[in-house]
């Protein structure tokens, strides 16, 4: 036994190879896209596109979700339409991306809101532990990574698997042509090579989601409290 008094050993687990190795899913990755504009010519929702167009072609199941008549949080109660078509789809997803503009130096609130829809538990269910995530952003401006990275610390909360690389479009208005489409830079490479690996670790993770996310603390937290119901019916 290690030299660790302040440990459960009952809740100690050894990392187990076989776990870690699942057998695969047959099934393509399912991928949510969010993007953070209402703009009629917007360059989140258009490089969102070019994100969906990429996915695809590496064999991803992609949705999008329109934030066009999506309320503010905690301003309409969460049997709304628009809040139970994001929710049911980011439940349905094993992947996302998060596509931001930068305003102010910071991500939407059109972007905050959509992420602040989605929960962090639902009883027992914390609805987007594990799943994988890429941020993206552009702006009008010169580069800059404001909103990536706290799309980044977001994640993070959400227990989400953030991939390590990631997309900032700068003066996104000059990488698109007349028909919407990001013209060949090397800002359109870091795209591709973001949505490549994102449907790489989605398919690594998926499968062993579960085990990568079970933890020590709430196994003890688990047990605690089954011991507790059972000492509750004894009495």
């Amino acid at each position: 036994m290690s030299d660790l008094p302040a440990a459960n050993p009952d809740h100690l687990r050894m990392p187990d190879i076989a776990a870690l190795r699942p057998a695969f899913s047959a099934h393509k990755p399912r991928i949510l896209i969010l993007y953070g504009s209402l703009r009629q010519v917007s360059y989140s929702r258009l490089l969102a596109h070019e994100v969906r167009r990429l996915l695809e072609h590496f064999g991803a199941e992609v949705r999008m979700f329109d934030p066009e008549g999506l309320p503010l949080p905690d301003a309409a109660p969460v049997s709304h339409d628009k809040v139970n078509e994001l929710r049911r789809l980011s439940e349905w997803s094993e992947g996302q991306v998060w596509v931001s503009p930068e305003r102010h130096g910071a991500m939407t609130g059109i972007m905050k809101a959509q992420i602040d829809w989605i929960p962090l538990s639902l009883g027992s269910v914390r609805p987007t532990q594990g799943k994988t995530l890429a941020v993206m952003q552009v702006s009008g401006g010169s580069q800059s990574f404001n909103a990536v990275n706290q799309m980044r610390i977001l994640g993070r909360w959400m227990r989400m698997i953030t991939i390590p690389n990631q997309s900032s479009v700068a003066r996104a208005f000059q990488e698109f042509d007349a028909d919407g489409r990001m013209k060949p830079s090397s800002y359109y490479d870091r795209v591709v090579d973001v949505c490549e690996e994102l449907v790489k670790f989605t398919l690594l993770t998926r499968d062993a989601s579960a085990y990568l996310t079970d933890r020590y603390s709430e196994r003890k937290e688990e047990a605690a409290k089954l011991e507790s119901r059972v000492s509750l019916q004894a009495i």
